[in-house]
């Protein structure tokens, strides 16, 4: 346990794992003279549809661009209600509003933390459109039985999959299940694109249909008429025209976005291995605590996680222990029932509401050192006392 005089650590919370590699890339983009909309972009939808499964995909400038135009490829009619877990990011409940629907909030398994199915089932009713399931932490969420019950009653299934790239269930991708995958590649994210996303789906018409949503509602991007204009048995004039025919956003991917992330997913599967070691060095360190738990049931021999974190009654006042100690944390997730902007669309969700309350998210990163989960452990157990 740290003695009085132990010289006290600084350890951050999160920490991009980048390097001369990502250099060497966002180089060769700055040479090429193209850092817009181009060819790294493709490259990247190309090479993250191979690495998850032969899907197509649409690389956007977030998560959240990614959520909303998922729910967006539907055109569902205004009013209508998608069911969202009550603990997540906000970004996931913002693609309803976005698109003139209803977030529907759905209690959590207070064990996986995960949408509970039970109370998916009591929340629905005939104008439920969509589910977006999270797999929250990197922890699979029960998939299977939730696309059973979507397909009985006709519902749109769009994973959110922000916490979980190169997860897998049962032999195959998280993100290839639903209808749509959408992953973030933020800063903090398993791998990042410095801010990024992307949109998978199995169906190519989905992804074809929001390119120009994507776009600002264009239906040739720039990359695309430079290639057409440069094919030289293309004598046409008019290379440079294009049509706008809905209403588009802002939301592309750019080349040197995209040149960190082709580094990025070479790294992944060794990047979410070595959390995953982290984690068992943390299990295994914190195993003999009393008040102190882990937050989810971690199973990293199946899966990959973006958070390791942990649960106790007494967070706020281990939250300032830690802080003393240079030991950053944070909380993941408050409710989004709490939250002012879903006020008008508050239904209980108990679980939620509840165990919110003991939440800490503890460091986990690449370059996260055996010594610095060692400090954090004796941390722990001094706090215990």
């Amino acid at each position: 346990m740290p003695g009085n005089k132990e010289k006290l650590m600084n350890i951050r919370l999160f920490k991009p794992y980048v390097g001369q590699e990502e250099l060497d890339s966002i180089k060769d983009t700055f040479e090429r003279g193209w850092i817009g909309l181009g060819a790294k972009v493709s490259e990247l939808e190309q090479k993250w549809s191979n690495y998850i499964g032969g899907s197509f995909s649409l690389a956007v400038n977030s998560a959240t661009a990614a959520l909303h135009l998922a729910v967006t490829a539907f055109n569902f009619p205004r009013g209508k209600k998608v069911l969202v877990p009550a603990i997540t990011f906000v970004s996931t409940a913002n693609a309803a509003l976005y698109n003139g629907l209803k977030p529907v909030f759905v209690d959590v398994d207070p064990i996986t933390l995960q949408m509970d199915l039970c109370d998916l089932k009591k929340k629905y009713d005939n104008d439920c459109v969509a589910i977006i399931p999270v797999h929250l932490g990197g922890y699979p969420v029960d998939i299977e039985n939730i696309l059973d019950f979507a397909e009985d009653k006709g519902l749109k299934v769009i994973e959110d999959c922000a916490h979980c790239a190169g997860g897998e269930y049962k032999g195959k991708k998280l993100g290839t299940w639903g209808h749509i995958g959408c992953f973030s590649f933020e800063e903090k994210k398993l791998m990042t694109t410095g801010d990024g996303g992307m949109i998978c789906s199995n169906d190519e018409e989905i992804i074809e249909k929001l390119k120009p949503y994507r776009w600002v509602g264009i239906d040739k991007d720039t990359w695309r008429r430079a290639i057409e204009f440069r094919d030289e048995a293309n004598n046409d004039a008019y290379h440079w025209h294009y049509v706008i025919s809905v209403l588009g956003y802002k939301y592309n991917m750019n080349d040197l976005a995209a040149s960190i992330g082709l580094v990025q997913l070479k790294k992944l599967d060794y990047m979410n291995m070595t959390r995953s070691q982290h984690i068992n060095l943390y299990l295994n360190k914190i195993k003999g605590l009393k008040e102190i738990k882990p937050l989810l049931p971690y199973n990293t021999e199946r899966d990959v996680y973006w958070m390791f974190g942990v649960r106790t009654k007494r967070r706020d006042e281990l939250i300032i222990y830690l802080k003393e100690k240079g030991i950053s944390t944070g909380v993941h997730f408050y409710p989004l029932t709490l939250h002012p902007l879903f006020k008008n669309f508050y239904v209980p969700c108990k679980i939620a509401e509840t165990v919110w309350k003991e939440f800490i998210t503890l460091p986990l990163f690449v370059e996260l050192t055996n010594e610095e989960i060692d400090y954090i452990a004796k941390v722990l157990y001094d706090f215990e006392g």
